[in-house]
């Protein structure tokens, strides 16, 4: 696979918007119409009760749900997981990623920069992000050996290794331990740092403080 380019998506900013962004299914209100803007280096957290909609309004943003109202447009295109370009411009954490129970977490890593064009030095890289979360004594471990703050954090590791430009996470910090939050806040900051737009679902006031450009309040319906 040839070497991701600016023009795969990978690099250069970015702009999400959404207009009046909301969800219902079979009269039943997920979502109320809702407006957010991001771009390159920002970070907008949302915040809100369980059952709010802020799961719903994080898959109209990574093109996984239709909305019934207004629209989710990145660089102006209209969100859609189905668009190859989309792809490589969006990783989130939204629910469990895939994991394969015959490859150890080292293994998914390396198998993700390969998918990426990215083979090079995939070992390194992938022992350097679970370094980075502090999980590289599991590295030769199978992912349903792990316990839920382990996977927690493995699930970060697999979101975090796709080459990405927007960045969506539902409640990151579920299931660590005040340190590993805040090995999490290192992480973000430095992808807002690269550049990378992201929109966080977070319960965690320390964290919401510490990444957040700009924090809108999801109201139930």
């Amino acid at each position: 696979m040839a070497r991701r380019t600016k023009a795969d998506g990978a690099d250069g900013p970015v702009k999400l918007v959404a207009t009046g962004v909301g969800k219902a299914i079979d009269g039943s209100v997920l979502l109320r119409p809702t407006d957010l803007e991001v771009a390159s280096g920002e970070c907008v957290v949302l915040r809100g009760e369980n059952g709010s909609g802020k799961t719903t309004l994080l898959r109209v943003l990574a093109g996984m749900t239709a909305p019934t109202d207004g629209k989710a447009t990145i660089d102006g295109t209209v969100a859609d997981e189905r668009d190859p370009a989309m792809r490589r411009t969006v990783a989130a954490l939204l629910g469990a990623p895939t994991a394969y129970r015959d490859l150890t977490l080292v293994d998914h890593l390396v198998l993700l920069e390969a998918t990426w064009g990215r083979g090079d030095g995939a070992d390194e890289r992938g022992d350097a992000m679970l370094t980075a979360l502090e999980i590289d004594h599991l590295a030769e471990r199978f992912p349903h050996e792990l316990s839920s703050g382990q996977q927690q954090l493995f699930h970060l590791s697999l979101v975090l290794t796709r080459p990405a430009r927007v960045l969506l996470l539902d409640e990151p910090e579920q299931r660590l331990d005040t340190h590993k939050r805040g090995l999490l806040g290192d992480l973000l900051m430095a992808r807002k740092e690269s550049g990378v737009a992201m929109v966080v679902a977070c319960h965690d006031p320390d964290l919401t403080a510490r990444i957040a450009d700009r924090v809108v309040d999801i109201v139930p319906a």
